[in-house]
């Protein structure tokens, strides 16, 4: 009944504002509407005081599954249960974990001689990252002044401001192609792509694929990526496996679908002759990036496994310990959410981070 009577609710939320208008109104109000109004799932990391048991239990909303052509999605927030696992051995944030050999940068790397501070999110959606909460002009002097934080809590190392663009976006409901998720449309990763490039700023853009495939959502995008300043991430939490919808369970995604992005980066880089590219992959889970080990080291693409997930401190940090010390990969980066991280760790207690983290991503 509840859901039923949510159904309607959603139904008059979005049809009523539309009579009167044309056809090609609906359909922008459609799609504004369809990313504020949907959900998705979030479990974080092993509780600190749980390491033994390793039992995770954790609530989220994330509103990030969407659909453009129906006002239906599903209405729920998630809990999952980890499988047991045997005990593992702790980190502090100073121990000195066996990091494997980084490839020596290229000229044009932008890592490890700079901090990337992002702002992630989508135009379209209030709910999805701090990008799309205020009005351009208000998030771009906001991302400025924040970028400067960085600068001052580190004078070490140069700070350049980014754009993180959710360009495909997973959805609750299959599509018009099964696939579950939705591509921006030119006009608007355009749009996003004047703001950074205005400022000399980056621009990321982030791949939820949904029951469709990275081989299959990234060639689209080449031709963004072909600009110096445009940056890939890919987010396995909505990569879904085994007929899963997004929003019912966590997505993951191997070394393999990595290594495959890393592949068609590291090609157009020496094609082009580009500056190497960054490849950041989100994680909060042990299971969201399978054989992780095995993700291809190449000095043509700069990869940042980002500690994706949120809380207190004490609980960031245990999942810092679980996902990016346990598991490392290559360069590190760390996510902070302003409605979700209470209190939000502050720039200083972040670079304190063993390995002290490279990209920074606010949503």
């Amino acid at each position: 009944m509840r859901s039923s009577n949510l159904r309607r609710a959603l139904v008059a939320a979005l049809i009523i504002p539309m009579l009167g208008c044309n056809s090609e109104q609906r359909a922008a109000r459609l799609r504004a509407d369809s990313l504020r109004v949907a959900d998705s799932i979030r479990v974080d990391s092993l509780r600190r005081d749980s390491v033994a048991k390793a039992v995770q239990r954790a609530d989220s909303i994330r509103a990030d599954s969407v659909r453009a052509d129906s006002v239906h999605r599903a209405d729920s927030v998630a809990r999952a249960r980890h499988r047991r696992r045997a005990p593992a051995a702790t980190f502090s944030s100073t121990d000195t974990v066996p990091w494997p050999a980084m490839p020596q940068p290229l000229p044009g790397s932008l890592l490890p001689s700079h901090r990337i501070v992002a702002f992630y999110g989508n135009p379209l959606s209030r709910r999805m990252g701090i990008l799309g909460e205020l009005p351009p002009d208000e998030m771009l002097a906001k991302l400025a002044s924040t970028a400067k934080t960085w600068t001052a809590a580190d004078s070490t190392t140069s700070v350049i401001p980014a754009l993180h663009l959710i360009v495909t976006v997973a959805q609750g409901t299959e599509g018009r192609d099964g696939m579950h998720r939705l591509r921006m449309t030119d006009s608007l990763v355009e749009r996003v792509a004047r703001w950074a490039e205005a400022r000399k700023w980056l621009l990321f853009l982030d791949i939820q694929v949904g029951r469709s495939t990275v081989e299959a959502e990234l060639p689209r995008l080449l031709p963004y990526l072909e600009r110096p300043y445009v940056h890939l991430a890919l987010d396995p939490e909505f990569a879904m496996k085994g007929g899963a919808r997004p929003g019912r369970k966590i997505g993951t995604m191997d070394a393999s679908e990595v290594n495959y992005a890393i592949r068609t980066l590291a090609d157009l880089v020496k094609q082009k002759q580009l500056p190497p590219k960054v490849l950041v992959v989100h994680r909060f889970t042990e299971g969201m990036l399978t054989n992780a080990d095995k993700i291809t080291r190449d000095p043509h693409v700069q990869v940042v496994i980002d500690m994706d997930g949120f809380g207190p401190p004490a609980l960031k940090r245990s999942t810092w310990r679980h996902v990016i010390q346990r598991d490392p990969v290559q360069y590190t980066g760390f996510k902070l959410f302003y409605k979700n991280d209470k209190p939000m760790l502050t720039p200083a207690q972040v670079i304190a981070l063993y390995p002290s983290p490279l990209y920074i991503q606010y949503q």
